[in-house]
């Protein structure tokens, strides 16, 4: 059994991760062509996996994984972050790989740090040409899954100004494989304090997020 069939086995049964002492959830970046920034605010995934641990069941590696649609290593990893500023472009290969990834149980966060939006967009359009970016609810359960966000996704960063909002691609069967959040930059408040200078009342808005981001994948 893969790693992401493991995942999404163990929380079905609601057991926490590592009660044994055998399982750890490790995030993994993606790496793209294209031009973007792929790798900037390296702080983000290890301080949210800090909060995860701190606060929850869930036992997170504070190491991320650096992974690339090129090849199959991203099976053995439930959980994928892709972000940055400018051009995204991916090949048919990785088109299929990502295709592959998500069809088997694989999830993908996408957080806009500004400048990605219509590359992005641009590139799911060919992942999934039979799909579209739905917008999300502030009642869908994404929002209330551990932290509760009567209003949807919080603002973290103005960017344009523009209200926040969360879209989302499903599988045949209703379950959320792609999450986008854009005119928000959650992740950018996962970073250390010193990086974007952000108050501790937005850093914890933006950390509740994440968690409720990882629970609510891991648990549906």
């Amino acid at each position: 059994m893969n790693i992401i069939k493991s995942f999404l086995f163990v929380f079905i049964l609601l057991i926490p991760l590592n009660l044994s002492g055998e399982m750890e959830l490790t995030i993994a970046r993606v790496q793209y062509d294209g031009g973007g920034d792929w790798y900037n605010d390296t702080s983000v995934i290890p301080n949210l996996c800090d909060e995860i641990n701190a606060r929850t069941l869930i036992e997170a590696s504070s190491e991320q994984a650096i992974v690339s649609f090129k090849n199959n290593s991203i099976l053995n990893y439930p959980f994928l972050y892709l972000t940055g500023h400018g051009n995204i472009s991916f090949s048919e290969e990785e088109i299929t790989n990502i295709r592959n990834y998500l069809e088997k149980g694989g999830f993908l966060y996408i957080d806009d740090d500004y400048g990605l939006d219509e590359y992005i967009r641009r590139e799911l359009t060919l992942i999934f040409p039979k799909k579209i970016l739905q917008e999300l609810p502030a009642s869908f359960p994404l929002f209330d899954s551990y932290y509760t966000f009567p209003n949807g996704l919080p603002k973290i960063h103005e960017h344009d100004g523009k209200r926040p909002r969360a879209f989302g691609i499903f599988d045949d069967f209703g379950r959320l494989i792609v999450l986008y959040t854009y005119e928000t930059n959650i992740s950018d408040g996962w970073a250390s304090p010193e990086v974007h200078k952000d108050p501790s009342r937005i850093r914890e808005l933006a950390f509740k997020m994440g968690i409720n981001i990882v629970y609510y994948v891991l648990t549906h």
